[in-house]
């Protein structure tokens, strides 16, 4: 087993103003504490399935928390009518699409991912980007890295 595992980076849709957030800023947004961006946009969180192996590593290295730990949150808020669970997606290409077209979204990715990203989009021609499995995502809207400071 590989001790260089790849950083997981955390994304925005392109008109989040947010170029940085905190450990705690994060940690409020994934538990739905946080609802809007410091510019009054309502934030939409994008998650992979909870059995996930990068879900689960998010929740571990950049939220600090267990993952079960994550989904009883989200099914106290959902159950009580508090509020309402991520948006689930079935993998990181889905992931990237939902949150570059999706206004106010935030959702996570591997290194190894936006790396493959960065290479596709700047050797595309048609205005698509391919992935490794052959799915196509749109370029339409692109993606922000956000910085996660202490």
């Amino acid at each position: 087993m590989s001790s260089q595992v790849s950083a997981i980076e955390v994304i925005t849709h392109p008109q989040v103003v947010e170029r940085s957030l905190t450990k705690s800023q994060l940690r409020r947004i994934y538990t739905m504490r946080q609802l809007r961006w410091s510019d009054n946009h309502a934030i939409t969180v994008f998650v992979l399935p909870s059995q996930d192996a990068l879900h689960q590593r998010f929740a571990k290295e950049r939220l600090q928390i267990f993952p079960y730990q994550l989904n009883r949150i989200w099914h106290k808020l959902t159950y009580s009518g508090l509020g309402v669970a991520p948006a689930v997606v079935k993998s990181e290409q889905e992931l990237i699409q939902a949150v570059s077209n999706t206004p106010g979204a935030i959702g996570y990715i591997s290194e190894a991912t936006l790396i493959k990203l960065s290479q596709s989009y700047n050797n595309f021609s048609q205005g698509a980007l391919n992935m490794d499995d052959g799915q196509k995502v749109s370029v339409k809207g692109v993606i922000n890295v956000v910085k996660i400071k202490d």
